[in-house]
């Protein structure tokens, strides 16, 4: 998720383990815990492309981290605030839950979250919500802001602190729902049209639940389609994306390549690009592609040999503009309105 949800997210954790012991600095502190893991992109300078999609969400978002990093910090913080009433556990249980909710968290959106980091790299996601989505984050954030007004003995603090984990937390059970009832529409319009799919990804659309996008794999290839849980009907449009696999052919075996393949999950095409390829990350769908002919994939990948044999990787920018004409017609999608 964004860096103010995850924010938002550290704070209300750290004032539910220690709120009444350390008032405002229990969310201060649980909104640091809750901004820790995502310090992994400080590595990027050091990392080339292919470094920086492997390490992204890796060992910092991992229960190994939170497990090793937490009575670590605990122990520097309770030296620090000795003469406050929180103790070395409670501090120690502070950064663990602000590790552990911010992965977790993570792990509902599309990159994949590598939990299990090291003792694999798979990223673990569940795709139920977009990694920025206001339903989420604002109502969750009015509940931690009326928070810092009261005092830590008061009981109405941990009434709103109380409310808006409870909220946020029923908006993805709802998310949830939401997905698999728009993977039962996807599953039923695909068998209608006599699309034999070998697995699918279905996932929230930016900044909201309704509008859902479907990734279904077959042999050759890929099928792409939306549905919003307000259309009036449940026939889907479905565009084709060809694997074409043999582009492949020449680059296969080298080390980044395999690596840059396994973080897709399989779920990538490719197309011939001016000089080598592009890879195209399917798991993100296309970013508009809910406008009819004007799909772009989100994540696209540019690879090359340069002349003395070095392979080269570089993102491709495919972001659409983002204007008011973008945003009023995305809405009118998300409303049901397919024309």
């Amino acid at each position: 998720m964004d860096s103010l949800t995850q924010i938002v997210l550290g704070a209300a954790v750290g004032e539910a383990v220690a709120g009444r012991k350390l008032g405002n600095k229990a969310l201060l502190w649980g909104a640091i815990a809750g901004t820790i893991p995502d310090l992994d992109v400080l590595a990027n300078p050091l990392l080339d492309m292919v470094g920086q999609l492997s390490f992204h969400r890796s060992v910092t978002h991992s229960f190994f981290f939170a497990i090793i990093a937490s009575p670590l910090l605990g122990w520097a913080l309770w030296r620090l605030y000795k003469n406050e009433h929180a103790s070395f556990r409670d501090w120690t249980l502070l950064f663990f839950l602000g590790f552990t909710t911010h992965a977790i968290l993570d792990s509902f959106t599309t990159w994949g979250t590598q939990l299990f980091w090291p003792f694999t790299n798979y990223g673990v996601a569940f795709y139920n919500i977009f990694v920025i989505d206001p339903f989420y984050t604002v109502p969750f954030l009015i509940c931690v802001i009326a928070v810092l007004f009261y005092d830590r003995r008061n009981p109405k603090r941990k009434r709103w602190n109380n409310a808006g984990l409870i909220i946020s937390s029923l908006y993805l059970v709802f998310s949830l729902v939401a997905q698999a009832y728009a993977k039962g529409v996807f599953k039923k319009s695909l068998d209608a049209q006599g699309i034999a799919y070998e697995s699918e990804i279905v996932k929230a659309t930016p900044m909201n639940t309704l509008l859902w996008s479907v990734t279904a794999a077959t042999e050759d290839g890929f099928y792409n389609g939306f549905y919003s849980l307000l259309d009036d009907d449940q026939n889907i449009r479905y565009n084709f994306e060809p694997r074409q696999e043999h582009l492949l052919e020449g680059y296969r075996g080298k080390p980044k390549i395999e690596r840059l393949l396994q973080i897709t999950k399989g779920y990538h095409a490719v197309e011939e690009a001016a000089e080598g390829i592009n890879i195209k990350d399917l798991r993100f769908g296309q970013f508009d592609g809910w406008q009819e002919g004007k799909g772009q994939y989100v994540f696209v990948y540019h690879v090359w040999y340069e002349q003395d044999g070095s392979l080269k990787f570089e993102e491709v920018n495919n972001r659409p503009k983002i204007d008011g004409d973008y945003l009023k017609a995305y809405l009118h999608r998300i409303l049901g309105n397919k024309d």
